[in-house]
């Protein structure tokens, strides 16, 4: 297997079919192949960027195939640039991916792929569900008891779902820039979010009515000043005393607007801005190149127990199971 690395960029090619099953595992899911076409052709080549939440990649065969996989926790885009496959979840019906419409899936039931023709070269981006959720979370200003159910289809022939399939291209093209923007983590943070913004606002799912009800009215000016500045710089020393003044309000005044504008105390956004980060470094993070210490420490949280406590409840596992998970 011939295989290439840059930062963010893993490239695969090979003629084995374990050593794609390999490949594939490594950034996707353990997976089942089988050749259906002629095994002479067969040869896979894997592009794959890893964005945080998001794994964006393209793969090709180059002979007929099948595969079947299942992982929970994950949304699944598919679209292919040439040729065609179709999905199937659990039972379900057949749905079948062509260059003008994506397929999303859900993986946390059993995934058929067939019909992958020999011509087929496929967009393929795994997402990560807690990160939608939070996201959606964000956009429509309060909690959710559930993530997001997906109609099966994403229209990229044009509007949003095509700006979306372009963005996430736009991604694998960096590989050939070195040094470009894609290098710098900031703007690849910025990326994820636009990418998770995009998908929730270029596909049908069971919040998209209330996505695109008119926003509320604007925050106070004391609770965007709060925001910013948490959100610039999460890892300061902060309490309530200086969150009123970087609010430049009464402590009362900026905890009761908090209250009805985030629904939290402005001390509890703080926390929710540094678990997030940790969370996003942790998933980031290559084997044996840090530690849940470490990462808690960077994020400004000094009591480990009460931080190990609170990730439990905000991510349903400990910090050390998010590291591993890679």
């Amino acid at each position: 297997m011939e295989e290439e690395r840059a930062t963010e960029f893993s490239s695969y090619a090979t003629t084995s079919l374990e050593e794609s099953r390999e490949a594939i595992a490594a950034h996707y899911y353990d997976m089942r192949l089988e050749v259906a076409g002629r095994p002479t052709e067969f040869e896979t080549r894997l592009s794959v960027v890893e964005l945080g939440a998001l794994t964006v990649g393209d793969i090709r065969f180059g002979t007929e195939m099948r595969m079947t996989f299942a992982e929970p926790g994950v949304y699944h885009v598919a679209v292919p640039f040439g040729g065609r496959f179709s999905v199937q979840e659990g039972h379900g019906s057949v749905e079948f991916a062509t260059e003008r419409r994506a397929l999303v899936f859900d993986p946390a039931r059993d995934i058929r792929i067939d019909k992958w023709s020999a011509d087929c070269l496929a967009l393929t981006v795994k997402i990560d569900k807690a990160a939608v959720l939070r996201q959606l979370e964000l956009l429509l200003g309060r909690s959710l008891r559930h993530p997001p159910r997906f109609e099966p289809y994403m229209d990229v022939s044009r509007g949003p779902g095509l700006s979306w399939m372009r963005l996430a291209t736009w991604n694998l093209l960096e590989r050939d820039v070195p040094l470009g923007l894609l290098s710098n983590p900031m703007i690849r943070g910025r990326l994820e979010q636009t990418l998770l913004e995009g998908m929730l606002l270029a596909t049908d799912h069971t919040f998209r009515a209330e996505l695109e009800t008119p926003p509320p009215p604007m925050r106070p000016a004391s609770v965007k000043r709060v925001m910013d500045a948490v959100q610039e710089l999460p890892a300061e020393p902060y309490d309530a005393n200086r969150l009123a003044a970087i609010a430049q309000v009464g402590l009362r005044t900026l905890q009761e607007a908090f209250r009805r504008n985030v629904g939290m105390s402005p001390m509890a956004y703080v926390q929710e801005v540094r678990l997030q980060r940790v969370h996003r470094q942790l998933r980031a993070a290559a084997p044996g190149t840090t530690t849940v210490t470490d990462v808690a420490h960077t994020w400004g949280f000094v009591h480990l127990g009460r931080f190990a406590r609170r990730y439990r409840e905000r991510f349903g596992e400990s910090p050390s199971q998010t590291l591993r998970a890679e």
